[in-house]
């Protein structure tokens, strides 16, 4: 998957800027597929240089031109074309493993320390992400409507970022204690 993919299914469900587009992403898929402001802006160049968007200028009074991007019929079949295809299973590459796999190079504190940051960072991602699947509920009950397959698959995603996070978290806590436990 590219981010191109990622950016024409947020366009397929609204036209947005590239601003919005960020927020939306950080709000929704970013503990999955990150992506930082510039990466977005170019992504959305390409996207336009090849017909899979339009941008349509919208003036502001007193602030800058809004630059808001719509999924082209070309964007919405490559979209299509890409959700239809095989899942391919592709590997992460995962820096903290590579590091844990080393870190006692410098010593059992130093280890401990590098564990139990990771389990930190397990717990703020668990945080956001609890956080982030109330709010999404929430404004899904404020609207009254019936859930969606939409909505429901996006909590879903939110549902296995909690799930993996809370197994990160619960991991490295069952090893720090086995790293206080002397050896067999």
């Amino acid at each position: 998957m590219s981010l191109k993919h990622a950016v024409l299914g947020f366009l397929s469900v609204q036209p947005m800027t590239g601003y919005d587009l960020r927020k939306h992403m950080q709000e929704s898929v970013a503990h999955f597929w990150p992506a930082d402001q510039a990466q977005i802006y170019r992504t959305l160049a390409q996207l336009a240089a090849d017909g899979l968007v339009e941008v349509r200028t919208v003036p502001q009074a007193g602030r800058p031109d809004r630059r808001e991007h719509t999924i082209t019929d070309a964007g919405a079949s490559e979209l299509d074309t890409w959700l239809a295809g095989p899942v391919e299973y592709v590997p992460g590459r995962e820096s903290f493993l590579v590091r844990l796999f080393f870190v006692a190079r410098l010593g059992p504190d130093r280890a401990r320390a590098v564990i139990a940051e990771r389990g930190d960072e397990a717990r703020e991602l668990v945080a956001v992400l609890e956080h982030t699947r109330h709010a999404t509920l929430e404004a899904v009950a404020a609207h009254g409507s019936p859930v969606g397959l939409d909505v429901r698959l996006r909590v879903a995603t939110l549902e296995n970022g909690l799930v993996h996070a809370r197994g990160e978290l619960a991991w490295a806590l069952d090893l720090l204690a086995a790293l206080d436990d002397p050896p067999a």
